[in-house]
């Protein structure tokens, strides 16, 4: 295991600072519904079919588009995609690209941006939807920039991922663009 720093924990450390975590909670599981403020414990599992899902406001600032990556990356893992399986570092990646562009373009003053991520598991495949306030801008078909340009490849990074993208109108207001992503789940998972 790998923490912030960079540096290696063993198993048994980590055991141990979860254990600490559940203690300090008083028993109840330290999870995203914990760290949200949302009262009462929530089942982290699959369903018995196989589907999973995830939804949940950020801020629209760069800092939510951080917690954004990490929340689903957590999630990822209570459904058994491990933070280092191929599965998890390409739907973290398509997360972090499309929160990025909700941020930056989809911004409106004093409304956050949503993202949901739904996990399929009969079909084998994890669709990422990013809603944000705004409709005025909407993605175009994604063209590589020049090579001296800093940004402008996040959505060609969508597009090489995923096996579908695309965009559409949300009620009340603003746009969802969403992204499909195909994905097995690691044999031994929970």
């Amino acid at each position: 295991m790998v923490s912030m720093t960079g540096k290696r924990k063993s198993a048994a450390r980590a055991t141990e600072v979860a254990g600490a975590a559940v203690r300090a909670t008083g028993g109840r599981e330290a999870g995203p519904a914990r760290e949200a403020g949302t009262a009462g414990t929530r089942g982290f599992g699959l369903t018995a079919n196989g589907y999973g899902s995830l939804s949940r406001q950020f801020s629209s600032t760069p800092r939510g588009a951080r917690l954004a990556r990490r929340t689903v990356v957590r999630q990822l893992g209570h459904w058994g995609f491990g933070p280092m399986t191929d599965a998890s570092c390409t739907v973290a990646l398509v997360v972090a690209e499309l929160a990025a562009n909700a941020v930056c373009h989809g911004r409106l003053r004093g409304r956050n941006f949503q993202v949901r991520v739904d996990y399929e598991g009969p079909a084998s495949r994890f669709r990422i939807e990013v809603s944000d306030a705004l409709l005025g801008l909407t993605p175009e078909s994604p063209v590589l920039p020049p090579d001296d340009q800093e940004s402008g490849r996040g959505l060609f990074l969508v597009e090489c991922l995923a096996s579908r993208w695309g965009w559409e109108p949300r009620n009340p207001i603003g746009k969802t663009v969403w992204a499909e992503v195909t994905a097995v789940r690691p044999a031994g998972g929970p």
